[in-house]
């Protein structure tokens, strides 16, 4: 198998503007080439996203949309974010790791 030189993934457009930010940064795309060993069209991937220290924890539904050059994801694998539609993501903040059932 060879490694893949683009890997382009979708994210929900309601996931938040601090959600895109930690999803779009340089270590969570460094998480992903670890994670994956392959990558292709259609792999639905859920990730976790911590939201700090007073938060709870996001689950982000990934998904595939892109590959270029082969399957296998490297450390030289770009890794690049593309917006698909919504998909009524729960991303609110729960004290203490804990939902208030509000």
């Amino acid at each position: 198998m060879s490694t893949a030189t683009r890997v382009v993934v979708s994210y929900p457009a309601d996931l938040s503007a601090w959600g895109r930010d930690t999803v779009e940064g340089r270590p969570f795309r460094a998480y992903l080439r670890r994670a994956h060993e392959t990558a292709a069209p259609g792999d639905r991937w859920e990730e976790f996203v911590g939201v700090g220290c007073c938060g709870s924890a996001l689950d982000v539904p990934l998904r595939v949309e892109r590959v270029e050059g082969g399957e296998v994801l490297g450390e030289e694998t770009t890794i690049e974010f593309t917006v698909r539609g919504a998909c009524d993501l729960a991303g609110g903040w729960s004290v203490q790791s804990r939902a208030t059932g509000n």
